[in-house]
């Protein structure tokens, strides 16, 4: 509900540059020359309705300069604007902090009280009429869990069961401590599975529509890059009908969207559609699927992990039973319009047709993936995920390139402001335009910079004298010098490795060398281990890829960040390796393109780490040598910040000591 105050013809808005000015001076901050410059690129690029690529270091307070404008053009055009992460964290930064401090400031100067929401995916809310009434959900599988997990959902879904009593919003982020997804799925439903606000019997009080509808009346709507692919790529807008849309954290946005259209088969999926039939249809019918899920079960326990180049024949006629067995079923179910006048009903056979519907898309989708005349011609990929004790093997299959599905479906329909710390990846935004499939649209790429002197603040050392990582773990080259490092600071060390041995490795051996707290991963919650690592000065956090991106510790408990190696992505990793022969066919670079784009957005996080305030100071020390002299250094050092650099190992130890004072 807007709050109405003394009205400002929308013609005679302030400018941009005013409106910062003013939040800035009522936030009790100073102005920046980049939150200058960003402020009116972003007012530019939404009067000329031209995309835009921000680069916008840490600290140079980018949130503000893409809220103001999008708020302003708000108010001008009586419609919301879209802003979209990646994070939660960034998400409820966003809703709980900088928008109701921005719209308090900026009250006195605009037609009303700028107006946010936060909008999710329907998952994400509470199903009233699942809750109360609704269609029972399967049993899952019991016997992959043990009685202790078993009892320990039961007492979730109490909690679930005693939250919706109370709850304002449905939203599952607001249940603390948080539940399991085998629990919470008893009490929401997804979009496909959703009988409709207009045939629920809950549908009056439904918290994701309230959700929307809450959506609707913003001035800006906070959401997710999942959810904003899916408003996209689907044939029913989820969000609020917009003309902006602003992408912060814009260097996830790939692979996030390329997680919502990678679709999955297995034997459980499969069960999951004849349990749902169940009823439904006639028995044969079912058990023609049942078995085909059986097949499915047997070949995949047998085949080796890994990417599917060639369809063996096999699995081609195994895909083919499940896509057809499937089929039959849906045609067994009969109209999907049927028992509109009993919503119990309705709702077993709406998701009995959701979970038929995905596994017969994903069998046809596996199939055609194949007999394309070139590689260059490929289109998707295909790969089997290896099961373990608790998960059984998977069948996976993704896009690989989801820039035209970008170009056509979001850039194609609105002005979109991408921005994030790390987009100029070797000194140039064409690299990230290419993944987004921004190529001859109109656009413009813009780095503001960052209010952090890094020369000065910071030294990058690469350990130019260590030999080349290798595959079985940490040198102990590797060991001796971190742990030297590690003394010469006094602890105070974020260690950032390519994978969880690594880091687990470099822990139990250094251990005993060190006489400071050393925390590891895994050994608690992430959030906690950084809680601990934040407030104890001499204490060292060594972890893997969440650390690369989401910590953030200023002040002298972090004077040290170290990076065993070039964070190339594996060789063996399906979808990568797959893009990166896709490229090469194509008739590009695909080790640049792929592999080396990967590792400079990597590095480019992970160094970010370092300078948080203004006051910090510190070192980088990346141990893989080839940073100094492989022929593609160039474009990862060109993708990092302006720190000083040095390869003698003397320089980054004295600065430490200097430091730890």
């Amino acid at each position: 509900m807007r709050v109405a105050f003394t009205a400002v013809p929308d013609s005679h808005l302030p400018p941009v540059d005013e409106l910062l000015s003013t939040a800035v001076k009522a936030l009790g901050g100073s102005e920046r020359q980049g939150q200058i410059t960003m402020v009116k690129a972003v007012q530019q690029a939404i009067d000329d309705e031209e995309h835009l690529a921000v680069q916008a270091g840490t600290g140079t307070g980018k949130s503000l300069a893409y809220l103001v404008p999008s708020i302003r053009h708000a108010m001008e055009s009586d419609s919301p604007v879209v802003v979209s992460t990646a994070t939660i964290a960034l998400q409820r930064q966003l809703v709980d902090r900088d928008l109701p401090r921005l719209a308090e400031s900026l009250v006195k100067e605009l037609p009303h009280e700028p107006t946010f929401a936060i909008l999710k995916g329907r998952r994400n809310y509470l199903c009233r009429y699942k809750a109360t009434a609704g269609w029972p959900e399967e049993d899952e599988q019991d016997q992959l869990f043990d009685p202790r997990e078993v009892s320990a959902t039961g007492r979730m879904v109490q909690r679930i069961q005693d939250w919706a009593e109370e709850t304002e919003t449905g939203d599952r982020d607001e249940l603390v401590p948080g539940v399991n997804e085998q629990a919470w799925r008893q009490f929401s439903v997804s979009a496909q599975e959703c009988l409709g606000a207009q045939r629920c019997p809950s549908g009056a009080e439904c918290f994701a529509e309230l959700a929307r509808a809450r959506a609707g009346e913003a001035d800006v709507v906070v959401t997710n890059h999942a959810l904003l692919a899916i408003d996209a790529m689907g044939e029913i807008p989820v969000l609020p009908e917009h003309d902006v849309v602003v992408v912060d954290e814009a260097h996830e946005l790939v692979d996030r969207v390329t997680s919502v259209v990678t679709s999955e088969l297995s034997e459980a999926s499969v069960s999951l559609a004849v349990r749902r039939v169940g009823r439904l249809i006639d028995q044969p019918t079912a058990d023609q699927l049942m078995e085909a899920g059986e097949d499915l079960k047997a070949l995949l326990a047998a085949a080796p992990a890994g990417r599917i180049d060639e369809l063996p024949e096999v699995l081609g006629l195994t895909l083919a039973l499940v896509r057809d067995s499937a089929q039959r079923c849906v045609t067994a179910m009969g109209p999907r319009g049927g028992d509109k006048d009993d919503p119990d009903k309705a709702g077993q056979r709406k998701a009995a047709f959701t979970a038929l519907d995905e596994v017969h898309d994903t069998a046809v989708r596996m199939l055609e993936a194949y007999g394309h005349a070139t590689e260059a011609d490929r289109a998707e990929v295909v790969w089997l995920d290896e099961g373990n004790d608790r998960r059984p093997p998977v069948l996976r299959v993704a896009p690989l390139n989801v820039g035209g599905m970008l170009r056509d479906r979001l850039f194609g329909e609105r002005t979109v402001v991408l921005t994030s710390a790390t987009l100029a990846l070797g000194g140039t935004f064409d690299g990230m335009a290419r993944q987004w499939g921004l190529g001859d649209k109109g656009w413009q790429g813009i780095d503001v910079g960052s209010p952090f002197d890094h020369p000065r603040s910071g030294i990058l050392y690469v350990a130019k004298h260590l030999p080349q990582p290798g595959r079985d773990g940490l040198p102990q080259a590797y060991l001796d010098e971190i742990t030297e490092l590690i003394e010469a600071a006094g602890g105070r060390t974020l260690g950032l490795f390519s994978s969880m041995r690594a880091a687990k490795a470099a822990t139990e051996a250094l251990r005993d060398r060190l006489d400071v707290p050393l925390l590891c991963q895994g050994d608690d919650s992430t959030m906690l281990l950084v809680k601990q690592f934040s407030e104890d000065e001499p204490t060292c956090l060594f972890g893997t890829l969440s650390l690369w991106q989401g910590v953030d510790v200023p002040g002298p408990s972090l004077r040290l960040v170290i990076i065993d190696r070039v964070p190339f992505p594996r060789p063996d990793d399906p979808l990568t390796s797959a893009r990166q022969r896709h490229v090469a066919a194509k008739g590009g670079n695909g080790f640049m393109t792929v592999a080396a784009t990967h590792a400079a957005l990597l590095l480019a996080q992970g160094t970010g780490r370092l300078l948080r305030s203004q006051d910090d100071r510190g070192v980088i020390a990346v141990l893989d040598p080839r940073l100094a002299t492989a022929r593609y250094s160039g474009f990862l050092l060109g993708s990092l910040p302006p720190f000083w650099r040095t390869t003698d190992p003397e320089v980054p130890r004295a600065a430490l000591r200097r430091l730890a004072g």
